[in-house]
């Protein structure tokens, strides 16, 4: 009977968190909107962090980032520089589908990352392959965007594998003056 108590509890707790979550809708009057072919115009510059499943800071980079735009069309090419020396080119090439909707492809990306923005967010989704150990692995990712004004944006996303999450990169992304 207590087993039976404590799996009902449990349940419970869990619908409770699964509604908690942010949804995209969250953010629809949030200002200012959020056009990816406004904001990733042009130069960019972005300071990071990647933490592991615990917490703990791995590494740290700043990215070069230059955006450039043909109606619906555009190219993100971003050159990162991590602390430990090592730098990593990743081009992505969106397409802006519909009104809030966007698809992004890249070459460490597996398949195509759909996101869609409402208000001042972006809500992305999408598998990446790094390398681990030498081998590449696949991680996916659920990666949040929020702009704080048309010049700044915090960048929040959450890796997993198998479901279970494995790390988070934190970074800011700003226009060049």
């Amino acid at each position: 009977m207590k087993q039976a108590w404590q799996a009902m509890i449990a349940l419970m707790l869990l619908v409770l968190l699964v509604g908690c979550s942010a949804k995209l809708e969250d953010y629809q009057g949030e200002q200012p909107q959020l056009k990816l072919e406004t904001f990733f115009n042009g130069d960019l510059v972005a300071h990071g962090i990647v933490q592991d499943y615990s917490g703990k800071v791995i590494q740290r980079f700043t990215a070069d980032l230059k955006g450039t735009w043909d109606g619906n069309e555009g190219v993100l090419d971003e050159q990162f520089y991590y602390a430990d020396g090592t730098r990593q080119e990743r081009i992505w090439y969106l397409t802006k589908t519909a009104d809030n909707t966007y698809e992004g492809r890249a070459s460490d990306v597996e398949g195509t990352a759909i996101g869609t923005t409402s208000g001042n967010a972006l809500h992305w989704r999408y598998t990446l392959i790094i390398e681990l150990d030498g081998e590449p692995f696949a991680v996916d990712l659920d990666d949040w965007m929020y702009l704080v004004d048309e010049n700044n944006m915090i960048n929040r996303t959450q890796m997993y594998k198998f479901g279970l999450p494995v790390g988070e990169i934190t970074l800011y992304i700003g226009k060049r003056s």
